[in-house]
């Protein structure tokens, strides 16, 4: 959607922080979780280094939750998930797996535990919330499962530290990455975290208060000022980069954890008890016959991210597809993640891509392609 004249209809949602960001230049939205999105502030290769330079302000409000309450929230948020969730403490966040019973993978989550039984899961494109009420319908458990008035906006960049200190004062300094705080900006309340779906430095502020979203955003583009921050979109070349999961693009119902490399948030020795469990053990002896794989695309600039999956091929048998590729500028590169059958997975592996019916070379790499052990979100201000 690239026009002035929107058009916007009601059956989908805006955010609270929509005119903001119609006024601060936005000129195309797409649409996620049932709500708009905006995906155009200008050239996303300048929005890029905006990102990595200096700090970008995103309206990720689409990150919808799901919060999870009631005297069984604990016991029913495991059984959502395969990640242990026993060390999970008050005041942390989590990046989780939610599965079904064939090990599918249905979301990939940031978990935040507000209290004892109180969690919040906030969401990439699919609908949980409705999943979440299924099981709990026939789970035994009581629980109470909705959709807060709670929406998130991302600052990200190398600079997000020096803003945060002068809206919340020093002690934002001492917040642990991937940890959260429930505090106040002038009145507004926010939980506020050190994530983001970046790859760079950076918080989540999460709105509790739809009705303040124009004046959130103001504060914070005004504290920025001095910082060189922008009004930004979510970049696909960064979190390309970074590796970093689009659902849909690089994961679905039909991709489990193992196929992604995630092991490590799948916990199948230890006795608790998830949907999936049986089937995903079932996956781990039998081995998976695919996995997701880095690659650079040995073609000219691609000047747009890919927008259907392209076809890999080895001596002209389609071996995989492409899911998420763009250019980066940094590394000045074509870089894509791609799922393939496992035994074309080699890095150095030499395939081939057919992009709108013409073949280019392209070599499988190391991902993530830039910051591999995310020294870059992990340090201190």
């Amino acid at each position: 959607m690239n026009n002035k004249n929107f058009g916007f209809g009601t059956q989908i949602r805006k955010s609270p922080y929509f005119d903001a960001t119609v006024r601060w230049g936005a000129t195309g939205f797409s649409v996620y979780n049932h709500m708009y999105i905006p995906r155009d502030f200008g050239d996303p290769e300048q929005n890029f280094w905006n990102l990595i330079e200096t700090a970008i302000l995103c309206d990720v409000a689409v990150e919808r939750q799901v919060e999870i309450t009631g005297p069984d929230a604990f016991k029913f948020i495991q059984l959502l998930t395969p990640r242990d969730l026993s060390k999970l403490s008050v005041g942390q966040c989590k990046y989780v797996l939610i599965t079904n019973a064939d090990g599918g993978v249905l979301n990939d989550p940031v978990l935040l535990r507000l209290g004892e039984n109180h969690f919040w899961l906030s969401l990439g494109d699919s609908d949980i919330l409705l999943w979440a009420q299924g099981v709990a319908v026939n789970s035994g458990l009581d629980v109470k499962i909705s959709e807060p008035d709670v929406s998130p906006l991302q600052l990200q960049g190398p600079n997000s530290g020096k803003i945060m200190i002068k809206l919340f004062g020093e002690s934002i300094k001492d917040l642990k990455y991937y940890w959260f705080r429930e505090l106040e900006l002038d009145g507004i309340p926010l939980v506020v975290s050190r994530t983001g779906w970046s790859s760079e430095f950076g918080y989540e502020l999460f709105l509790r208060d739809g009705t303040k979203g124009d004046d959130l955003w103001e504060k914070i583009m005004t504290a920025g000022k001095d910082f060189g921050l922008k009004p930004g979109h979510t970049s696909s070349i960064r979190r390309i980069e970074g590796g970093m999961l689009s659902y849909h693009a690089d994961a679905d119902i039909h991709t489990n954890p193992f196929e992604l490399g995630l092991d490590r948030l799948v916990n199948l020795d230890s006795n608790i008890n998830f949907i999936g469990k049986a089937a995903l053990k079932k996956i781990k002896k039998e081995g998976i016959r695919r996995i997701q794989i880095g690659l650079e695309i040995k073609c000219e600039k691609l000047d747009k991210p890919n927008t259907t999956f392209w076809p890999i091929l080895s001596n002209g048998k389609k071996i995989g597809k492409v899911t998420s590729a763009v250019y980066s500028p940094r590394l000045k590169k074509n870089i894509a993640l791609a799922i393939v059958e496992i035994n074309y997975s080699n890095i150095g592996l030499e395939l081939e891509v057919s992009i709108n019916n013409e073949i280019f070379k392209c070599e499988v790499i190391e991902k993530p392609f830039f910051d591999p052990k995310k020294q870059i979100t992990s340090k201190s201000i």
